[in-house]
């Protein structure tokens, strides 16, 4: 099984979950053929906490942004200080950005200032926008196509659990449907269908550890060694054997984040 490498596109490493054995969790990983983990910084303040775990873990990548649960609370972020940031060598995305009406859409408004601003920054510094997208599948829709008619850039709808127009809408727009746990939760059928009709050279897969554990462990906190679980029903799903649904989603992955690709260890 081991033989077969994955990647874990999206995890919250910096978060108090794992505060109490990082090293173990990234060495399960890696013992489970996860071998790269991007980790998400959400607010930029802990920009530099973030940094320091992917400077101390060879597998470990990293980005950041403001998450749209936090830009009311949060000081808005510059296109110019998200391109600082990315002058650093293991700093591979802009994000996460994106909107969130499920729980924050009083802050609406912000959200998409917020988000057209990550955009900018992410078709400066040509490196993928990371979009989290919750009950805001119209204004989502439009903002992304809106803003690649001024100006191309490439992004993945990390966790995707939207409808199936705005999954219709970021495939025709270039970008990448990333798959999480929820898409091994045995009530996301509708779920499973959209990434089965996609193109398979457009999907990644992740955990958004520590939160949506697939099964077998669902409802304890995730980690990045059970990407493999989601991976593996993802290979059902898009109808492909193990290994070839990991070596496509490692390709995706590495047309998407090429800079990862390109990393050699320096710096």
């Amino acid at each position: 099984m081991h033989d077969v490498q994955i990647t874990d596109s999206h995890c919250h490493l910096d978060f108090p979950d794992f505060a109490e054995e990082l090293p173990q969790v990234i060495e399960r990983a890696v013992a489970a053929g996860v071998t790269r983990m991007v980790t998400i910084c959400t607010k930029l303040h802990l920009e530099p906490q973030v940094r320091a775990i992917a400077e101390a873990h060879a597998p470990v990548f990293y980005a950041a942004g403001t998450h749209p649960m936090s830009v009311a609370d949060q000081p808005l972020a510059t296109a110019d200080q998200l391109i600082a940031l990315a002058q650093h060598p293991k700093f591979v995305g802009i994000g996460e950005t994106g909107l969130d009406y499920h729980y924050t859409a009083e802050s609406a408004d912000v959200q998409q200032t917020s988000l057209r601003t990550h955009i900018a920054a992410a078709r400066d510094t040509s490196l993928p926008l990371i979009i989290h997208a919750r009950d805001a599948d119209d204004d989502m829709a439009r903002i992304l196509g809106e803003e690649y008619r001024n100006g191309a850039y490439t992004c993945v709808m990390h966790c995707f659990s939207s409808g199936a127009e705005l999954a219709r809408k970021a495939l025709d727009l270039g970008f990448y449907l990333s798959m999480s746990g929820i898409a091994a939760f045995p009530k996301s059928q509708a779920i499973r269908d959209i990434f089965a009709a996609a193109p398979r050279d457009r999907i990644l897969v992740e955990t958004d550890a520590p939160y949506l554990a697939p099964p077998p462990h669902r409802g304890r906190r995730n980690e990045p060694a059970y990407t493999l679980h989601t991976a593996q029903r993802g290979a059902e799903t898009m109808g492909m054997d193990w290994p070839e649904f990991a070596a496509q989603t490692q390709a995706n992955f590495d047309r998407l984040f090429t800079k990862v690709a390109a990393y050699t260890g320096q710096g």
